[in-house]
């Protein structure tokens, strides 16, 4: 997917906050059953910990792209028993890598970064899901019973890593004195990329276990396998988008802004809803707020739709787009023909992006904000259904300065980007 923005809508910093990613009808079903059980963070966990033969061993293990045909390769939802123990299967033989991958980063930055409060936090609780999956890992899954404690493993992971990016903020804010920006940026970069796959993985095992259990099933045949729909239209996408964002702007400003939808609106791809949400709801709200300031609210913002060929990409996906530098990776082939791609183009008259704005606008912007900003800026942001980013209500992530990064992360993960 590549997503061409027009005027301003890279703008280096946006109005209001970076959206509460709401989730759209195409996954309810299962986003319901599964909030059913994380609706609250857990108490506080007992420590836990990996050995650093454990840690070595799977860190050593070859790390491969993560594709999209890697998540729909199990076929359409309701799963037998046996496909659920595959899936469990997939799931232990390529997350506890990408854990540990993750906790000697943490282990590689500066002794004083670690020691930071809330980033030693989040190194603590990747400790705690790789501890959680090191029962199942080089096991065989083949029974419900070992199935059910995957599950609660991945279910522990989206509710333990929920508030990853708010700690992530404040714990880089907090120690910006004593490292330097292009080590913290080159971290973030790679950590938020990586944090994309490991929750895709997650996210996947548990859509298709709720999806296969008696009670979510029904006569009407869904598009969705897991968390991918393989009908989704980007301009519903957008309009949905359009209408939360201008909501946004009307109450900031007191005018609304409209979108006029051209090219070829009935395309469909198979894609991941929330995070073409997310991208858009980002680039529509930076553009909205250009074309109020600029007084050419009247103007509409024109969003083109282009479906691209429907053949192989010769892109292939890289370990470095999706957040792995070790020399412990591999490559993949680009997304295959099931998986067509698409260009949205959005244009507005919001005047474009000052050039002094050009050096830092794919920079995560955390800098910017003292101490006691950044803590009041990530307070509001606990709710882990409001995130599929990490931003919550009220939305002081994009103050920070993350919104056009991660949204550039989530494009070009599977091979996509923004220009």
């Amino acid at each position: 997917m590549r997503l061409v923005g027009g005027a301003s809508v890279a703008r280096s910093r946006s109005f209001g906050g970076v959206p509460a990613a709401r989730s759209s009808q195409h996954f309810s079903t299962w986003l319901n059953a599964f909030r059913k059980g994380l609706s609250t963070r857990p108490a506080q966990e007992a420590p836990a910990s990996v050995s650093d033969e454990d840690l070595a061993r799977l860190a050593n293990r070859p790390l491969h792209p993560l594709r999209l045909a890697d998540l729909v390769q199990y076929g359409r939802p309701p799963l037998s028993d046996k496909e659920l123990y595959r899936v469990a299967n997939s799931v232990m033989n390529i997350l506890p890598t990408r854990l540990a991958h993750r906790i000697q980063a943490f282990r590689s930055l500066p002794f004083i970064v670690v020691t930071n409060p809330a980033i030693r936090t989040i190194h603590d609780n990747y400790v705690h899901t790789l501890a959680a999956c090191i029962p199942y890992v080089d096991k065989k899954i083949q029974t419900k019973e070992d199935e059910q404690g995957v599950l609660k493993a991945m279910e522990g992971l989206l509710q333990r890593h929920s508030n990853t990016i708010p700690l992530v903020a404040r714990g880089f804010l907090e120690v910006k004195d004593y490292v330097g920006p292009e080590t913290v940026t080159k971290f973030l970069d790679e950590h938020l990329r990586a944090r994309i796959g490991t929750r895709l993985i997650a996210e996947q095992h548990i859509a298709l276990h709720y999806a296969s259990q008696p009670e979510a099933r029904n006569d009407k045949e869904s598009s969705n396998i897991g968390v991918i729909d393989t009908q989704l239209q980007p301009s519903e996408v957008i309009r949905n988008c359009e209408e939360f964002v201008a909501e946004m702007v009307e109450l900031k400003y007191g005018i609304r802004p409209h979108i006029i939808i051209d090219g070829e609106p009935d395309t469909q791809i198979a894609y991941i809803p929330t995070h073409l949400e997310y991208i858009l709801t980002e680039l529509i709200k930076n553009s909205f707020r250009a074309v109020a300031e600029q007084g050419n609210e009247r103007e509409p913002i024109i969003v083109t739709i282009t479906p691209s060929p429907e053949y192989p990409s010769d892109k292939p996906l890289r370990n470095e787009d999706q957040g792995e530098t070790s020399a412990a990776t591999g490559s993949a082939a680009g997304l295959e023909s099931v998986a067509p791609g698409v260009t949205i183009r959005i244009r507005d008259r919001g005047g474009g992006i000052s050039p002094e704005h050009y050096a830092n606008l794919w920079s995560y912007g955390f800098t910017t904000f003292s101490n006691s900003e950044a803590s009041d800026a990530v307070s509001s942001m606990s709710d882990p259904y409001s995130v599929i980013a990490g931003a919550g209500p009220g939305g002081s992530l994009a103050g920070l300065g993350y919104g056009l990064p991660l949204g550039r992360a989530y494009a070009e993960y599977f091979g996509g980007g923004i220009a």
